[in-house]
């Protein structure tokens, strides 16, 4: 009985945005262990395929830089604990990944040697070529630049050939489809389009990064199991920004 060949990726090497929020579950906040357990054998079904991952992870499950200024923190203090949170998420996401036998590493623009690697772009890439998949902690080290402004960097850095978000719902609406009962979704639509109409996909600085250097976008559910793999097999889901 012959073995069931091995399905051949369109992307060889991809950068996916997780949120902080998609570690929840049905959480009010924190990191829900059977979710984060969910999303590490998802990738690990890709990573079983050759892929080269690269991974970054908001920290809105924990604290979001921006909420907390506006609720009295310091702007800069405010994000840097959000890129704290990040660290928290990416450590969680590697301790599954890990005892789901994939081997990972955490790289931190924040440099905190006990638990995670400085963020080095050279060692990133090794890193990935080797067979290892990547968190990127800690934002960009900067503050006022957001989780998907990282997404968009790093995947450049690395030269992924996909920006992957994932997200709550199933790609980009011509409004917010969890307030908005007859909201649209929009399979294809371009990057000028994103931000002249507002569409909240990405942040505009994320957006315009992508656009300057040709980085296509899906957009796709995370929820939906197998999802992440589809993507990267390139079955039409979710919207293409680009």
């Amino acid at each position: 009985m012959s073995s069931q060949p091995i399905p051949t990726p369109r992307y060889r090497r991809v950068l996916l945005k997780l949120s902080g929020e998609a570690l929840m579950g049905s959480q009010p906040f924190g990191i829900d262990p059977d979710v984060v357990q969910g999303i590490a054998l998802e990738i690990r079904e890709v990573h079983a395929l050759g892929v080269e991952i690269g991974i970054v992870i908001g920290g809105g499950n924990i604290i979001r830089g921006l909420a907390a200024s506006e609720q009295g923190f310091d702007r800069v203090s405010a994000d840097h604990m959000g890129m704290l949170a990040t660290v928290i998420n990416a450590l969680a996401l590697q301790d599954a990944l890990e005892n789901a036998d994939v081997y990972t590493r955490v790289l931190s623009a924040i440099e905190m040697r006990e638990v995670a690697e400085p963020y080095i772009k050279r060692r990133a890439v090794r890193h990935l070529e080797k067979g290892r998949v990547v968190i990127f902690a800690a934002g960009t080290g900067n503050p006022y630049f957001s989780t998907d402004t990282t997404a968009a960097l790093r995947g450049m850095e690395i030269k992924a050939e996909v920006l992957m978000k994932a997200t709550r719902v199933d790609g980009v609406y011509d409004a917010d489809p969890e307030r908005v009962a007859d909201a649209n979704m929009l399979r294809r639509i371009s990057y000028l389009d994103v931000i002249k109409r507002k569409l909240g996909v990405m942040d505009t600085t994320a957006v315009s990064l992508c656009m300057d250097n040709g980085m296509p976008i899906i957009v796709f559910n995370i929820g939906d199991r197998g999802n992440v793999k589809r993507v990267v097999l390139g079955e039409e889901i979710g919207s293409l920004v680009q």
